[in-house]
């Protein structure tokens, strides 16, 4: 079995509208086919940001005019983003092997990620997802379902949901199946519809999995031999934006550690990346993650550009 890679694409690459993200995914489509080509085993972890939030507030509003519209858990939510952007994503890379003459096969894997009912993280919701609201509309619909709401950025109340650490990937088996058998596939995404066990059975419940940490997790479990999260930037800086701006190229877990103390990564946008690029080398010694762009994916990988961490 040839190389194997875990590919982290972000959901706001994929843009906002299904015409948007068919347009979107066909242009990821053709930085993948490269790496195909060359014999890498491929699974393609999507996010689902604004998908997902799109589906939500499309249950929201029509709830509003029609109470008989029943309330759309997140769980279900992601499932949904899952089949669509898993549809869009496949559809485009059968297309673009097929006009290099290739024969590989793209699946899409309806994925459970298994969180820990106890997870600090569902005391202490973070994620805002959905509408804004007024403070006494957050509050009525607080008090008939139980939300928490919080203000965001001085536009209104927002649902926050927790946030869990992924813990295990419940289709594991089928994908590692899947990639033995040739086919390039798409899972665990948004991070994998959030489950936890209880009886000894999983169960759905309202949480975001970070996208990021999601594939670190999966990288791990499958035994990738790296982990290629896909970013805005080429490489990632440290003083972003400032006069002593400086690209990173190849630095370890250590300094990548030492650069999120000091502050350098934004906790929404490359923090969680550094984190989870962090956390799959450490759980596979000798193994890389890369953090760079889409369009340098292919040259990422196969000359080593971008941001390269290893132990």
């Amino acid at each position: 079995m040839g190389k194997q890679l875990v590919i982290a694409l972000g959901g706001n690459a994929l843009g906002s509208t299904p015409e948007e993200q068919q347009k979107a995914v066909l242009v990821a489509a053709g930085h993948i086919v490269g790496l195909v080509r060359d014999g890498y085993k491929i699974v393609i972890v999507h996010g689902n940001g604004p998908q997902v939030g799109l589906i939500h507030l499309a249950f929201e509003l029509a709830r509003n005019e029609d109470q008989k519209v029943p309330v759309m858990p997140f769980a279900e939510c992601a499932a949904m983003s899952q089949g669509y952007i898993g549809f869009h994503l496949q559809n485009a890379l059968q297309n673009t092997f097929f006009s290099h003459g290739m024969t590989t096969h793209v699946s899409t894997a309806i994925t459970q990620t298994i969180v820990d009912i106890e997870d600090p993280a569902f005391q202490h919701p973070t994620k805002p997802v959905g509408v804004f609201y007024s403070e006494a509309e957050a509050k009525r619909i607080a008090a008939a379902q139980g939300y928490q709401f919080i203000e965001d950025s001085g536009r209104g109340f927002r649902r926050v949901v927790p946030s869990p650490e992924p813990i295990d990937i419940k289709e594991k088996g089928t994908i590692r199946c899947l990639m033995e058998n040739g086919d390039v596939v798409i899972a665990c995404g948004g991070g994998g519809i959030p489950v936890y066990r209880k009886d000894g059975k999983l169960h759905g419940i309202d949480a975001v999995i970070d996208k990021d940490k999601g594939a670190a997790r999966l990288a791990e479990l499958i035994q990738a031999d790296a982990l290629i999260v896909l970013t805005a930037v080429s490489q990632v800086a440290i003083n972003f934006g400032k006069p002593q701006q400086r690209w990173l190229g190849r630095i370890t877990t250590a300094e990548a550690e030492q650069y999120s103390r000091e502050g350098h990564f934004a906790p929404g946008s490359m923090l969680p990346k550094i984190e989870a690029a962090v956390h799959f080398v450490k759980a596979a010694p000798g193994h890389k993650a890369i953090i760079t762009s889409l369009e340098n994916a292919y040259k990422a990988v196969t000359e080593e550009e971008g941001t390269i961490i290893t132990a």
